[in-house]
């Protein structure tokens, strides 16, 4: 910040104050002739109003002549000490010299002439004493001396008296300058009550010693600005900004110092937010480093102005490291397995809450997709970009030597094309497709149950370090909503939109030339039986395919409604059940199926060629 600058002026005069103590008298011996007078006595009367000037008494102490006394060496002694300008500061003075001249011959002309100009050069002498004591002490105090002989000289002079009120003034002044330097090196600015701001306010007013004065007041701003800027050090900057106010208010002027004043505190508050910035962000990389960040912001919000980018920065981070940790809403990204090779795309679904299940006025609602009621996630999570592929699967089985249920049975249940219907057929596992042949790398895994898809992310979870899992219902809801409350995911248009994913359309055929009984009039994508994923947009939470190409496993047991479901979408879990929840509509799903709410009740053991699943991971 910068030194305290009001003892400046303190030092200053008590320096100027020192020089007129220590001010050597003229020199000037005493006559040869004449014995040495006694040493001189000065007086000083005090008025009884103590803010009046002090009048100093000058009284004159002659030398004593004798009537043996060469009297014409006295005049060339007075004349001499008129010369060199030594008036009135011993008893060979040229004043005390003229005095006792005329004091033993009343009728001595010469000493009566030199007397009056030794009166002239007195006044001259204090003159140019106070024109060149405006800026230093010791030379008006020697006004003050000359002025008092001058007075005791010619009281009823004019010019005299004028001299004196000059000095007069000046000494009322030189009172009050040092009453506000004692006050202000006493630390009593007077701000608020009498102290050094007043005194230095009065000199002021007072023409000679107006340069002091202003340096004075000059002072006290400083010695407030000092406040403010030992304010600001200690991050008190409501206290930095009234001190400053008040320092405004004491030239009437901003533009100079106190504008420099708050340039530093501002300086200084920048210093202190961008520290508390990098400590907090710091800390978010720290493990239970959150609560330590929350407290510099909340310090940060204490010490800043409205608006500051620095606190709005670190708010958004802390909230964000607060519901996504280092990651942020709509981020995709891969672990690494054990091997080097990526994981499976995921994406960052943000935060947020929803109203999960159907309303009592929906259109082919069913009782168990009720009571509709609201769910909030207060952390976000992380979810499978697609379902899980044919390749994916197909390494941890390769990897892991794990024998899938399908795999295990020796037969699953297919779409059969002679007859339009499903059925169970033998040698199909998840390497099959939904008709029971070979299917493609990037086709969603197929004829895997619930205890298949658990098993995946327990092997995912232990190659990467991380936890996998299968989604709650909650959250396979509120991330196919997707932020929207209609009765499907696209809405309550009963016709789905162009592009709206792989459903039951009027207007799919199979490869025999098959139709749907029970479809979306009017709709058609393309295919019969599962796209590869990814084939059609995602929503806006960045996820494919929620809606339609295959249903899903998710965690939870079934249960007949959801009275007393959690309303922090966990999954909803009995250890030992033996039905768990498909959520989702697929590729042979009729209308009714495919709406956001609906659910479907399946054995654990179940596997078919409409049935997938995909994962979430904590973050």
């Amino acid at each position: 910040m910068r030194l305290g600058r009001a003892g400046a002026v303190i030092v200053a005069g008590l320096a100027l104050l020192a020089g007129a103590c220590s001010r050597a008298p003229d020199p000037a011996p005493a006559p040869q002739a004449l014995p040495a007078p006694p040493p001189p006595v000065p007086q000083v009367t005090v008025s009884g109003d103590e803010r009046e000037a002090t009048i100093e008494v000058w009284s004159p102490v002659l030398p004593e002549l004798d009537a043996e006394a060469d009297r014409r060496a006295v005049h060339r002694q007075a004349r001499q000490a008129l010369a060199e300008d030594r008036l009135i500061g011993s008893p060979g003075s040229a004043v005390p010299l003229y005095l006792a001249l005329q004091q033993a011959d009343p009728e001595d002309r010469a000493a009566a002439e030199g007397l009056r100009r030794a009166r002239r050069a007195v006044q001259a002498s204090a003159r140019a004493e106070l024109a060149r004591g405006v800026e230093q002490e010791a030379p008006l105090l020697r006004a003050v001396e000359l002025s008092a002989a001058a007075r005791w000289l010619a009281p009823e002079d004019p010019e005299v008296r004028a001299l004196q009120a000059a000095v007069d003034l000046w000494r009322r002044g030189l009172e009050l300058c040092r009453a506000g330097e004692e006050e202000l090196a006493a630390g009593h600015l007077g701000l608020d009550e009498m102290g050094a701001l007043e005194h230095f306010r009065e000199a002021q007013v007072l023409a000679p010693l107006e340069a002091r004065a202003l340096q004075g007041i000059a002072a006290v701003e400083s010695a407030v600005i000092d406040r403010a800027e030992a304010a600001a050090l200690a991050s008190d900057f409501t206290a930095a900004a009234g001190w400053l106010e008040r320092a405004a208010g004491i030239r009437g002027d901003d533009a100079g110092e106190v504008a420099a004043a708050r340039a530093r505190v501002e300086d200084e508050r920048a210093r202190q937010l961008l520290a508390l910035r990098n400590a907090a962000l710091a800390e978010l990389d720290q493990p239970g480093g959150l609560r330590q960040a929350r407290a510099r912001l909340a310090e940060a919000l204490r010490i800043a102005l409205p608006g500051d980018a620095r606190v709005a920065e670190m708010r958004e981070r802390i909230e964000l490291a607060t519901h996504y940790g280092q990651f942020r809403p709509g981020q995709v990204f891969r672990d690494t397995l054990s091997d080097g090779s990526p994981g499976p795309a995921m994406v960052v679904v943000p935060h947020g809450g929803f109203r999960m299940g159907a309303e009592d006025s929906e259109p082919m609602a069913a009782e168990a997709e009720k009571p509709a009621h609201y769910v909030r996630f207060d952390r976000g999570f992380a979810m499978s970009v697609t379902e899980v592929t044919v390749a994916e699967f197909g390494r941890f089985v390769a990897q892991s030597g794990a024998r899938p249920r399908a795999t295990r049975r020796g037969n699953s249940v297919v779409y059969d094309e002679r007859s339009g219907n499903f059925a169970r057929r033998s040698g199909v596992d998840w390497r099959s497709g939904y008709d029971g042949r070979r299917a493609a790398p990037q086709d969603p895994v197929l004829h895997v149950s619930v205890r298949d898809a658990e098993a995946y992310a327990a092997w995912l979870s232990a190659e990467t370090g991380r936890h996998y899992r299968l989604p709650s219902e909650a959250e396979f809801e509120y991330a196919l909503r997707a932020g929207g409350t209609g009765r499907y995911p696209w809405g309550d248009a009963g016709t789905p939109p162009e592009g709206a994913g792989n459903l039951a359309g009027g207007n799919d055929v199979s490869p025999s030339g098959r139709s749907w009984n029970i479809a979306f009039a009017g709709y058609g994508d393309g295919f019969w039986g599962p796209a590869p994923v990814a084939s059609f947009q995602p929503n806006s939470f960045g996820l494919h395919d929620l809606a339609g190409n295959v249903s899903e496993w998710v965690a939870d047991c079934w249960h007949s409604s959801y009275r007393r479901a959690p309303a922090d979408g966990a999954p909803w879990y009995n250890p030992g059940c033996r039905n768990r929840v498909v959520r989702g509509g697929s590729w042979a799903s009729s209308p009714a199926q495919a709406r956001s709410a609906w659910r479907q009740s399946l054995d654990s053991d179940m596997t078919n060629g409409r049935i997938g699943f995909r994962l979430v991971r904590g973050i």
